[in-house]
């Protein structure tokens, strides 16, 4: 069973995807499939406006939308074929160069550049660091003034100071009232504005508490955060340490960070299984490698109008032979390859590896593993090799590795003797 991966193994190896992913992006396998996508969207998009038009026309020209429409379809269809033939040659370049692809590339790893820094999130209520709003005063009502009702003029000056009088007397009366009525009002609003002051202070109050409360809260996390980040990079200081002075615990895993980052194809899984000898400076190494079955084993693609189908046609039994094989050689190259490389402080002075993969035996129905290379190889050994140039079965023989004569036929080598024997 592979090795869980550890924090910093699977921090690096997650980075390692999307670099990946996005190196594959920008290479022209990957943007001719983009096109591929784009042409058979588009496709897709006229086929559908064919087909809502052919519903819609009239009697007499629905033959010939129904046609049209056909023709779409089949325009979409052959688009679709495009997308999956391209989809294929990607994968397939990118099985066929398990091994190139390692080469450009620094498999060491700056174990100072996983120091990780806190980043905390805003604090989350806002809402509560402004003020409540202050209410506006009740407003004193304005107090009635007295108008004196106009004296009578002319015959009536005369003959109507009585009713003069008596309009007065009312006017009088009824300004009392209002007046009255007035102090009462007036008597109300300090009370009033006490009680809006005090609602106010307390929905104030009551504001503080809980910015306090939620302060407190998001304080609390962030210290929390902090500690964690801090506990994270003593970790990678003793990693650090440990690995500088050759611990063997500590270059497990530096070795587990270094194949996180050997990141495969997509259509494929590698996994590995490892321990360090401090004592014979050896790293053991055990790498599962996919099945047969894992692999494509489509040729092509192609449209059969009469069937309106997609149908693929298969690759001949020595072409998936020889792309299985092959694929096993190169990973049997590629581990050490990146182990060496990466380890600048020179523990690993030897590597004895197998490459294996994991099936089901048709006799027992029982999981079982099968070995398909193993491999015992120095480092001025192997790093005297120039793998950019090398045919990779012939560097394995090269290297006194046993070697399956068969991977694809699930053929087993013989292990009984151990790597070296």
């Amino acid at each position: 069973m592979a090795k869980k991966r550890g924090f910093f193994a699977e921090l690096q190896h997650q980075a390692k995807v999307a670099e990946q992913q996005r190196i594959r992006a920008a290479n022209a396998a990957q943007r001719e499939h983009a096109a591929a996508v784009r042409k058979q969207e588009a496709a897709a998009k006229r086929a559908e406006a064919a087909r809502t038009k052919a519903l819609r026309a009239a009697q007499a020209d629905a033959k010939r939308a129904e046609a049209e429409a056909k023709r779409l379809h089949q325009e979409e269809r052959l688009a679709e074929v495009e997308r999956l033939n391209a989809e294929l040659a990607s994968a397939y370049e990118a099985i066929d160069s398990v091994l190139s692809a390692t080469l450009d590339v620094d498999d060491f790893v700056d174990l100072t550049t996983l120091r990780a820094v806190a980043d905390h999130p805003p604090f989350p209520h806002p809402d509560l660091e402004a003020p409540v709003p202050a209410p506006q005063p009740v407003p004193m009502p304005a107090e009635p003034v007295w108008s004196e009702p106009a004296p009578p003029t002319g015959l009536q000056a005369v003959v109507g100071k009585k009713k003069h009088r008596a309009e007065r007397e009312a006017a009088w009366a009824a300004f009392q009232a209002r007046h009255q009525q007035w102090q009462q009002e007036a008597a109300a609003i300090p009370s009033q504005q006490l009680a809006q002051m005090q609602e106010h202070q307390r929905l104030e109050a009551d504001r503080l508490a809980r910015l306090q409360a939620a302060r407190a809260e998001y304080e609390a996390e962030c210290e929390q955060r902090e500690r964690n980040i801090a506990a994270a990079n003593d970790e990678l200081d003793a990693l650090i340490a440990g690995l500088a002075s050759g611990q063997a615990e500590m270059v497990d895993e530096y070795v587990s960070i270094v194949l996180a980052n050997s990141v495969y194809p997509t259509e494929i899984r590698v996994d590995h299984d490892y321990s360090f000898d401090a004592t014979l400076n050896e790293l053991t190494l055990t790498v599962l490698a996919p099945a047969p079955s894992d692999l494509p084993t489509a040729k092509a693609y192609r449209y059969v109008k009469g069937e309106d189908a997609i149908v693929a046609s298969d690759l001949s039994q020595k072409a998936q032979k020889d792309r299985y094989n092959g694929l096993i050689h190169q990973i049997a190259l590629r581990t050490p390859h990146e182990v060496f490389e990466a380890d600048r402080h020179g523990h690993i002075e030897t590597i004895s590896m197998t490459v294996q993969t994991s099936t089901v035996d048709p006799a027992t129905g029982q999981d079982i593993s099968v070995p398909f290379v193993a491999l015992a190889t120095d480092r001025p050994t192997f790093e005297a090799i120039d793998l950019a140039k090398v045919d990779p079965t012939a560097t394995l023989s090269h290297l006194g590795a046993l070697v399956s004569k068969n991977p694809h036929g699930l053929v087993a080598i013989d292990t009984s003797k151990g790597v070296r024997g």
